[in-house]
């Protein structure tokens, strides 16, 4: 390859990363501007209130799974105590 060529493929990449790196700069900057108009803030909250069944049944089966892994522990029911009968009165001897 000659280096006139060689030079020619380095310019074509320097120019293809330029280019990129100000449209990801472009995109960063519409993004946050939309966020601050109101339709804006509008989608963001719809796209979170889709995302939340998603978000709370993950949650839901984490909790599930924890309490799976945890020992569990059996309460043993206290002891009958002793049932004491009254004996008949007898009658004192005099």
């Amino acid at each position: 390859m000659s280096p006139m060529r060689k030079t020619a493929g380095r310019k074509a990449t320097a120019t293809r990363k330029r280019n990129a790196a100000k449209r990801q700069a472009a995109a960063k900057k519409a993004a946050s501007t939309r966020k601050g108009r109101a339709a804006g803030k509008k989608a963001a909250a719809t796209r979170k209130r889709r995302a939340a069944p998603r978000k709370t049944a993950a949650t839901r089966a984490r909790k599930k799974e924890a309490a799976l892994t945890q020992p569990v522990q059996v309460q043993e029911p206290p002891a009958p105590e002793p049932q004491v009968q009254a004996a008949p009165e007898t009658p004192i001897p005099e």
